[in-house]
């Protein structure tokens, strides 16, 4: 390992993983260990587990895994050695100055450099007179300049390199800027100011940190490129992973995050007083959204504009939503006006009577199911309620589909268990799909996409005996020297557990504790997961040493077999001696 392993130790010895994790993770005590929601995908019943014997943890639902490092990184979007030097800084532990590769570190400081200096000089353009035309615009669209100043806003020169040249004066190189993605270059090869003549927001991560830049074209201007032109993913940036306003809704989500659509709509309420307020980052609301909402608050109101596209990203975010355990609710704000334009007109005492009136989730849906029907006439009666039984259906909560069940057959006159009986008719129904879809999938697995280790249909028997075998030695590594005189490297049957099996002898033999940081380097979150959870798993069983022994001579077995299937220059003969091989070691063996 790049840094050294004492240092290793020390560092996960000061962040104990149930402390680090508990930061982020509501965890109950189940056992010895530790379970909650995962805060990397949406779920209603927790899979996510903490392990504090083997100091790893494993969600059960998403299948990622790994250790403290590993949840530092992926809670936080750093890579491996990041999140070793946050752990290190938040312990007082020092980290060596050379011993390791922090190249990635390095451009990324860089890029959070040229961010920094990119919106100051936005700003200072926006406050000078030169950029009167757009500090204009802002004022008339009703922002004070101390909310202007709050925000960082800026404005880009009417230019192609006035931001080239003064990041030039600065240190920077074009290729860091391009790589920044405050640059473009040309088929020529000549290099640009990628945000010309717009109004500037700069997008703020978590940390405080400059990420990314959203500038919208002035009216009425010629809006090459779109009304708005945002950064491009960098490698300090991901706009699914983003939220604008976050830096500052994150100190005010204790009751509720409210979910907008547009940076001015942000800007707006936090100017009236509501501080709690996040847009998407000119993309559609994402998982990773969902989750990073999720670690500050645990109501989230959407406020989504009343035009259809705001309609369809409202049920998008919904569907997300569901499954996560946060409470959702919806303002429907009148007369089809977005946040920003409402508090303007009415004031936030009226916008603060509009929050508080936000119906739930399934209240929104059962108000949208009535859209563009007449209610006045039996048929239309009779269509509503088909689609309002099938939104009542859809909620797994027993008792909330009892609430709307009678507010419906009362509102409507229709009898309270024909209703029922049409809203447990459409739950068989789905059930039904969903048994016929989990048998596929059972029958027919796919066993290339999203799994782990894909190359397992080339033997499922022989893979179990490695994942087993692979399970022994982590749990007793004394056992290692024994598989390595049995078992050549070569004769594992995946890749992925070959990697695995070849770093589990090569830290044993060197003397090297065996636990999961010697691999968080080697393998990606996930892989690092199925690892855990063979670690934390019970297919050892417990006479661990005759159960490797059976593994080594399964593994062995299919070996021959695959290699005379796919080998056409062996003959009949030499197929025959190598099954006749395998046949007396069983007859020896008993």
């Amino acid at each position: 390992m790049a840094i050294p392993e004492d240092v290793i130790n020390e560092i996960k010895y000061r962040n104990d993983i149930e402390v680090t994790i508990s930061q982020y993770v509501n965890l109950n005590r189940r056992g010895k260990n530790l379970v909650g929601l995962c805060p990397f995908h949406s779920e209603k019943t927790p899979s996510f587990t903490v392990y504090p014997e083997s100091s790893s943890f494993y969600c059960f639902g998403c299948g990622v895994g790994g250790d403290v490092f590993t949840f530092t990184g992926l809670i936080e979007n750093l890579d491996y050695i990041e999140s070793v030097k946050l752990l290190a800084e938040r312990s007082g532990v020092s980290l060596p100055q050379d011993g390791y590769d922090d190249s990635m570190q390095r451009l990324k400081n860089t890029v959070y450099d040229i961010n920094r200096e990119t919106a100051r000089f936005f700003h200072s353009y926006l406050m000078s007179e030169k950029g009167k035309w757009a500090l204009d615009y802002l004022l008339g669209r009703g922002l004070s300049l101390a909310t202007i100043k709050h925000f960082g806003l800026g404005a880009a020169p009417d230019s192609w390199d006035a931001l080239i040249n003064h990041l030039k004066q600065k240190g920077f190189s074009e290729a860091d800027m391009l790589t920044a993605n405050v640059i473009g270059k040309s088929e020529r090869g000549s290099f640009y100011d990628r945000f010309r003549k717009r109004v500037m927001f700069p997008v703020i991560n978590i940390r405080g940190n400059v990420v990314a830049f959203s500038g919208r074209a002035m009216p009425g201007e010629d809006k090459q490129g779109g009304k708005y032109v945002n950064t491009s993913d960098t490698p300090v940036y991901k706009k699914s992973e983003n939220l604008f306003g976050i830096n500052f809704a994150k100190n005010h989500a204790s009751e509720r995050i409210i979910l907008v659509e547009g940076n001015m709509d942000v800007i707006s309420l936090h100017q009236a007083g509501f501080q709690n307020v996040v847009a998407p980052m000119g993309t559609a609301f994402t998982n990773e959204q969902v989750n990073l909402l999720a670690r500050y608050t645990k109501e989230i109101v959407l406020m989504l504009d009343a035009d259809a596209a705001g309609q369809k990203a409202v049920k998008r975010a919904s569907q997300l939503l569901e499954n996560t355990g946060l409470s959702v609710r919806v303002v429907v704000i009148p007369d089809g006006k977005d946040p920003d334009e409402y508090i303007k007109k009415n004031g936030a005492e009226r916008f603060a009577a509009l929050l508080e009136g936000a119906v739930s989730d399934i209240e929104y849906k059962l108000l949208m199911a009535a859209q563009d029907i007449d209610l006045n006439g039996d048929d239309g009666r009779l269509k509503y309620l088909a689609k309002a039984a099938e939104v009542i259906a859809s909620d797994e909560d027993v008792m909330t589909r009892d609430i709307y069940i009678g507010r419906l057959s009362e509102k409507y006159g229709v009898s309270r268990t024909a209703l029922t009986a049409k809203v447990e008719e459409i739950r068989r129904k789905h059930k039904k799909s969903r048994q016929r879809q989990e048998f596929s999938d059972i029958v027919r697995p796919n066993l290339t996409k999203g799994d782990i280790n894909p190359e397992r249909r080339r033997s499922l028997k022989g893979t179990a005996a490695e994942e087993t075998l692979i399970a022994v030695l982590l749990q007793h590594p004394d056992f290692c020297e024994e598989a390595a005189r049995l078992l050549p490297k070569e004769k594992m049957i995946t890749s992925l557990n070959r990697r695995i099996y070849e770093t589990i002898l090569y830290t044993v033999e060197g003397g090297r504790a065996l636990d999961i940081s010697v691999f968080s380097e080697k393998l990606s979150p996930a892989e690092l997961g199925y690892l855990v959870s063979l670690q934390n798993g019970d297919k050892a069983g417990k006479n661990a040493k005759t159960v490797l022994k059976d593994c080594i001579e399964v593994i062995l077995e299919e070996d021959i077999i695959l290699n005379s299937n796919n080998d056409s220059q062996t003959s009949l003969d030499d197929w025959a001696a190598n099954l006749k091989n395998m046949i007396d070691k069983k007859s020896k063996g008993n």
